[in-house]
């Protein structure tokens, strides 16, 4: 055989016929979401949430709803954390081609097209879209609402510390250095006097005083890996029968547990109310929740929680009738059997949510600037997360990468099963003439022999 050589130049074909076309065999994950999409009329209903937000008979037609959404899903199926990425796997890819329901001859939508779509949908019609997927999880029976766990987590927002100004008169964080060294007594300070003279600040990186004018509702806090940077707080809210996510919302990086907690419980109680028809009574969280409001709360509302303590030494409950008897309730709960259970599977179940989301999912750090910006994207992007657990109930795995590594072992297995088939194949057909059903016992060591007839490799007794 000749060797085949790299043409230098090639003219492009003037026409090209349809059928010969390169086409995709589809990727069984994607073909299956379609379904799942298509028989609860998703499409349909998206358009209809986005209807009021275009003008009628009036402009070029826009990228149907649908596929911006779909494109977001892909961005949690292939772990990709930007929506130029997003744009451009979506163009290289046939079988996610076929997803969206673009042919080879179609461009697929730019990234500047998924961002113009974002600006103009609302995060109200993102809130719609991530309940109708909801609504498929509660068709299924995949949403009881029964019991809630809560937690945080810290994404990195698009925007850096040294960009910082000050609140009160706009100065940056280095002019603001050489002001102080100034009134110090230092006329030209070094590098190494400035740092000195930040190293002995107190709370030299507080909200209060420093913003990023770029992205203002980031806030300076400690990141889960010990850095300090600016940063959103995403918050889960968690079925525990299924491993859903009821809700989600995003706060400043900086806010505490005991303030955001009863924006996520409010959003939970509607959600639960909708699709199972009762607010859930049983709620779990860790020991950052545990506060005098969130008890009071509890105990008013007849709430069964399942919040971690920490030691706070002998209280005072003088005037607090309420937050004493939530607080007490919930001591004796976290006590008993269901408490601790409850609590291990909170750690199971809670945070692999975040690993699924912010790792593997590519969304701890945010290429968006602006809470709205960021929630929209987030919303789908979990709402991408619970499509995944039904596709789990389905094919045993969430994402396209786990149902090839579910592929792969089964064929590993299959090919183990197969042979081992030929070994006992070949033992029996080695040792069938030896005659009927025949035992051996041997006292000594305490074991048995027992050869058995097999099919047709036995002989007549």
């Amino acid at each position: 055989m000749a060797m085949g050589r790299q043409k230098k130049e090639q003219q492009a074909n003037l026409w090209l016929p349809t059928a010969g076309l390169a086409r995709s065999p589809g990727h069984p994950f994607y073909e299956r979401v379609n379904q799942i999409l298509r028989e609860a009329k998703f499409d349909d209903k998206a358009e209809g949430l986005c209807e009021p937000l275009y003008a009628k008979d009036k402009g070029r037609p826009s990228i149907p709803p649908g596929v911006y959404f779909r494109m977001l899903l892909i961005g949690y199926f292939e772990g990709l954390d930007s929506e130029r990425e997003i744009a451009w796997r979506c163009a290289d890819s046939l079988a996610l081609r076929q997803f969206l329901g673009y042919g080879l001859d179609q461009p697929t939508p730019d990234h500047s097209s998924l961002s113009r779509i974002r600006q103009r949908l609302t995060v109200e019609v993102h809130e719609a879209v991530f309940t109708l997927i909801l609504e498929i999880l509660s068709e299924r029976g995949l949403l009881r609402g029964k019991t809630i766990g809560i937690d945080a987590t810290t994404l990195e927002a698009n925007a850096a510390l040294r960009s910082i100004v000050r609140r009160d008169d706009g100065t940056g964080y280095d002019d603001y250095l050489k002001k102080l060294a100034a009134e110090s007594g230092i006329k030209t300070p070094s590098r190494s006097d400035l740092a000195k003279l930040d190293r002995k600040r107190q709370k030299k990186g507080s909200n209060k005083e420093w913003v990023n004018p770029f992205d203002p509702d980031a806030q300076i806090t400690k990141m889960k890996d010990g850095r300090t940077h600016l940063a959103h707080k995403a918050e889960h809210a968690v079925d525990f029968d299924s491993g859903a996510i009821v809700a989600v919302t995003l706060h400043g990086g900086a806010a505490a547990d005991t303030k955001t907690v009863f924006e996520t419980m409010e959003k939970t109680s509607e959600k639960a109310l909708g699709l199972c028809g009762a607010m859930p009574p049983e709620w779990v969280a860790d020991k950052g929740y545990h506060c005098n409001e969130t008890m009071e709360m509890a105990a008013e509302l007849g709430l069964r929680t399942y919040i971690s303590e920490p030691d706070r030494g002998k209280r005072r409950w003088k005037d607090k009738e309420d937050a004493r008897r939530g607080t007490y309730a919930n001591r004796r709960r976290i006590r008993g059997e269901r408490g601790k259970a409850l609590m291990r599977k909170r750690g199971e179940l809670v945070e692999r949510t975040f690993a699924h989301a912010c790792e593997s999912g590519a969304m701890r750090r945010t290429w968006l600037r602006g809470r709205e910006n960021i929630l929209k994207r987030y919303l789908v992007h979990i709402a991408a997360f619970n499509i995944g657990i039904v596709m789990r109930s389905i094919l045993g795995a969430g994402t396209p990468r786990g149902t090839a590594a579910l592929k792969a072992a089964s064929d590993l297995l299959f090919d183990l099963i197969k042979s081992q088939s030929a070994l006992v194949g070949r033992f029996l057909r080695i040792f069938a003439p030896i005659g009927p059903l025949c035992r051996r016992e041997r006292s000594a060591v305490g074991i048995q022999i027992v050869t058995a007839r097999i099919g047709p490799y036995s002989t007549a007794s």
